[in-house]
C-alpha cells in the first residue's frame, strides 16, 4: 500500500481535467492528476472522430444571443447562472489555449452551413482542437508547473470527514501488478466524463465509467438532468465506435439487412426528404425538431440484431462537398482506412451527457473541497445541448474548478485520517453484472423509453444488486483489480438507477428525452430533476 501527499487531487486526464490542475497548479497549489489510463483521455480525445468542435460567441453582443439560444434548446432545464458564466469565459478559454501554443484548427470558409452548430441557427466562432497536437502540448505543461501525473490509477473511494474532502483511495496498475495508493488532500476536482459507459453501445472510450458522478453522489453532492443523455449514429462495422457526420444524413441512405428495404418504408417521400434536410442540421437525437421517426427507426431497426443497418450514400454527395463534410471524410479515409464508397453498418450509441453532479458557478458542489467541471456536470446544459458547448464547458469550468479548489485548499489544514483503517470488499463476477446493466439501459433507457420497460429494468437492477451483494468476499492484496471492478459496478447500478428513475418520472418528451407513452411535452416538468441522498442511505429522492 502506497501513499501520497497534495492540495489538489484532479480525476479525469480530459481536456476539463487537464485544464482544472493547469489552473490549480497555476493558483500555487501541489496537484495530482489522476487518470486510469493516459493524460490526454476520455471523450476530449476519443478516437472515433478528428477531434473536438469547440464554438463561441463572436462579440459581446453575440454572448447574449448565445445565452439565449442555450436556454430556449435547454427547455427549462439550464441554470441561468451556470449557462451565463459559460459563455462569458469562452473567449479567455480560447485565448489560454493559445497563449500555450495549442494549435486550433481554422475554417477556410467559416460561413458555411455546415459550421452552424447543433441546435444552433447562425455561425458562431469555430475552432477545431486535434487531438494529438493537444495532447503534445497539455503534457509539456503540466510537467513544466510540477503536476504529479498519476496514469492508469482509479480513483475508487473520497474520504469524507465532517461534510468535507479529507483524502482519497485510488487503485495503481503497472505491468499487470496492482496497488492501493492513499491520498492524503483537501479538495477533488471531478473531471471523470458523463455516463456512456453505462451502456452497451457507446460513443466513449473505456475510462468513461461514471465513477466520478457516483462518487460525487456517494459524497453527499448532487445529480442533475441524469435523463438528458446524447444519441448519435456511429459505427458498428467497419471501424467500430466511428461517429457518423451528421451532416449528411440527406445524403444518406439507410437499409435494414434484415429486409433489404429501406428503414423508412412507408413514410411520405417529401415529408422524408424535408425530415432529412432538418436532421442534416443536428448529431443527436432530440424529439424537440419532428424528426424523432428517423432516429427511432434506425434504433430499433439495429436492435434487431448485431448487424446494425446497412449506409450507403447518395450519388449527390461526391459531386459538391462543404468543407466541413470533405474533411470530414478525408480524415475517414486516412484514420480508418474508409471512402464514400465503403458501406458501413451503424446503430445508434450513446454519446454525451448533459447531466451530471450539480456545481455552483465557482464549479463547488454542496461538500466542501469537493469540485466538478466538464461532462461529470449538469446544469449549464438543458434538454438540448448546442454543438462545442461541451468542448467550451471543459476549458470555462474546468479553470474555475481549477483555481477555486486551489484557493480553498490554501485556507485548509489537511488531516491525517487513517485511509487504510477501512475495511475493502470485493464482488465476485463484477464485470459480468456491468455489461447486464449496460444491456439494461441500451434497451430501456435509450432513444425510446416507456414506462413498462423502464420498471422492468428497474426491477431486474434490483435484482443484480442482491446477487451482487451475496457474493461479496473480504479483499486482499490479490484482489484489487477486482476491487475496482467493484467501485465501478457500485456506480452503475447507483446512478443506472437514479438515471432511469428519472426517466420514468419525466412523463413527457422534452429535447433528449423521448417516452413513446408520453410524446408530448408537459408543462408540468418544466424543471429539472434533482437527485440527492435522502436521510436514510439507500434512499433517493427526487424533486421536480
Amino acid at each position: 500500500m502506497l501513499s501520497k501527499d497534495t492540495d489538489v487531487i484532479v480525476m479525469g486526464a480530459g481536456l476539463a481535467g487537464i485544464t482544472a490542475a493547469i489552473w490549480a497548479a497555476r493558483t500555487g497549489a501541489k496537484v495530482c492528476i489522476v487518470s486510469s489510463s493516459k493524460i490526454g483521455s476520455g471523450s476530449s480525445f476519443y478516437p472515433g472522430t478528428w477531434g473536438l468542435g469547440l464554438i463561441g460567441p463572436e462579440s459581446k453582443e453575440d454572448e447574449e444571443d448565445l445565452l439565449r439560444i442555450i436556454l430556449k434548446i435547454g427547455e427549462g432545464m439550464v441554470n441561468p447562472e451556470l449557462a451565463r458564466t459559460l459563455v462569458k469565459g469562452i473567449h479567455e478559454g480560447i485565448s489560454d489555449l493559445k497563449a500555450m501554443g495549442l494549435p486550433l484548427m481554422e475554417p477556410v470558409n467559416k460561413d458555411e452551413k455546415a459550421y452552424i452548430p447543433c441546435f444552433d441557427y447562425k455561425n458562431r466562432e469555430w475552432h477545431g482542437i486535434v487531438k494529438d497536437g493537444a495532447r503534445q502540448v497539455f503534457y509539456k505543461e503540466l510537467e513544466k508547473l510540477g503536476v504529479d501525473l498519476l496514469e492508469n490509477t482509479s480513483l475508487t473511494d473520497i474520504i469524507v470527514k465532517d461534510k468535507k474532502v479529507v483524502g482519497a483511495r485510488a487503485v495503481h496498475t503497472h505491468k499487470g501488478s496492482y496497488d492501493i495508493i492513499d491520498i492524503r488532500c483537501s479538495s477533488i476536482v471531478i473531471a471523470s466524463g458523463g455516463l456512456g459507459g453505462l451502456f452497451s453501445h457507446r460513443l466513449n472510450t473505456s475510462d468513461i465509467r461514471g465513477l466520478g458522478q457516483f462518487l460525487a453522489y456517494e459524497a453527499g453532492a448532487s445529480l442533475i438532468n441524469l435523463e438528458f443523455m446524447q444519441m448519435m449514429i456511429g459505427y458498428l462495422k467497419p471501424a467500430p465506435k466511428t461517429i457518423y457526420n451528421e451532416k449528411v444524413f440527406k445524403y444518406s441512405d439507410f437499409t435494414s439487412i434484415e429486409t433489404g428495404k429501406s428503414v423508412f418504408e412507408g413514410i411520405d417521400k417529401q415529408k422524408l426528404k424535408d425530415m432529412m434536410e432538418v436532421r442534416s442540421t443536428y448529431g443527436p437525437f432530440t424529439c424537440r425538431l419532428g424528426c424523432e421517426d428517423i432516429d427511432v427507426r434506425i434504433y430499433e431497426e439495429g436492435k434487431k440484431s448485431d448487424l446494425g443497418v446497412l449506409l450507403t450514400y447518395k450519388d449527390e454527395i461526391r459531386d459538391d462537398q462543404p468543407e466541413f463534410v470533405r474533411t470530414y471524410f478525408e480524415w475517414l479515409e486516412e484514420d480508418k482506412g474508409l471512402t464514400i464508397n465503403d458501406p458501413v453498418k451503424v446503430a445508434m450509441f450513446a454519446h454525451a451527457s448533459n447531466g451530471g453532479i450539480q456545481i455552483d458557478t465557482k464549479g463547488a458542489t454542496s461538500v466542501k473541497g469537493l469540485y466538478a467541471c466538464g461532462e461529470a456536470t449538469g446544469g449549464m446544459h438543458g434538454a438540448d445541448r448546442i454543438g462545442g458547448l461541451s468542448t467550451a464547458n471543459g476549458l470555462v469550468f474546468g479553470k474555475i474548478a481549477g483555481i477555486s479548489a486551489a484557493k480553498y485548499s490554501s485556507g485548509v489544514v489537511k488531516e491525517d485520517v487513517g485511509l487504510d483503517s477501512k475495511k475493502l470488499y470485493f464482488v465476485q463476477d463484477a464485470s459480468k453484472y456491468i455489461n447486464e446493466i449496460r444491456s439494461l439501459n441500451y434497451n430501456a433507457g435509450m432513444v425510446v423509453r416507456e414506462e413498462e420497460g423502464i420498471v422492468e429494468a428497474l426491477e431486474v437492477l434490483a435484482v443484480i444488486r442482491e446477487r451482487a451483494n451475496a457474493s461479496r468476499k473480504e479483499l486482499n492484496l490479490l484482489d484489487l483489480k477486482e476491487y475496482q471492478r467493484t467501485r465501478e459496478l457500485e456506480a452503475a447500478l447507483t446512478l443506472s438507477e437514479a438515471m432511469l428513475r428519472a426517466m420514468l418520472i419525466r412523463k413527457e418528451s422534452r429535447g433528449s428525452h423521448f417516452r413513446r407513452d408520453y410524446p408530448y411535452k408537459n408543462e408540468e416538468f418544466s424543471k429539472p430533476i434533482i437527485i440527492s441522498q435522502g436521510k436514510k442511505e439507500s434512499k433517493i429522492e427526487f424533486m421536480v
